[in-house]
């Protein structure tokens, strides 16, 4: 008998200074974004955290001084990574400044938690090879993608959209 196909497995953390009712909004999202996305038996991690968390995981992998709002880790670039049956495949890491997320927030005029769920489909694009920064066709296509996602999740405009 073929085990059955494990469950996504979200796993939200917080360090600094967050508000711990802040995880379960986000938890949400993710999962959300994971099902609308077709993705089956993952593994995700998201770390809440405060700009200055951040900022030095901002420095140290993107090479940018200060905070950022999000940064993705994607576990598999490069080989397939082989899991015995029933083992979530690894995504990745999402590491989201909530100190950042809630000046966005307010300069657009909407709820931290919108914001939020913004920076995570940003991010899950991100770690499943989406890239806006190499050009305008990968750009298009990643902002067409963060808004069929969050049309779907219940609204927001994506970064890239916002970007320009």
């Amino acid at each position: 008998m073929t085990p059955p196909a494990p469950a996504c497995v979200v796993d939200v953390s917080c360090e600094g200074e967050v508000d711990q009712a802040l995880v379960d909004p986000v938890q949400a999202a993710a999962e959300a974004a994971l099902a609308a996305l077709g993705l089956r038996a993952v593994e995700l991690s998201v770390l809440l955290c405060d700009d200055e968390v951040i900022a030095p995981l901002n420095q140290d992998w993107r090479g940018v001084e200060g905070p950022t709002d999000v940064l993705s880790f994607a576990m598999d670039e490069g080989e397939e990574l082989v899991l015995p049956p029933g083992i979530p495949r690894p995504l990745g890491d999402l590491v989201i400044s909530v100190q950042t997320a809630a000046r966005q927030a307010a300069g657009l005029g909407h709820p931290l938690e919108l914001e939020l769920r913004v920076l995570v489909v940003h991010g899950l694009l991100h770690l499943l090879g989406h890239d806006h920064e190499t050009g305008d066709e990968d750009a298009a296509a990643m902002r067409a993608e963060e808004a069929r996602l969050l049309s779907l999740l219940g609204g927001g405009q994506g970064l890239v959209a916002r970007a320009g």
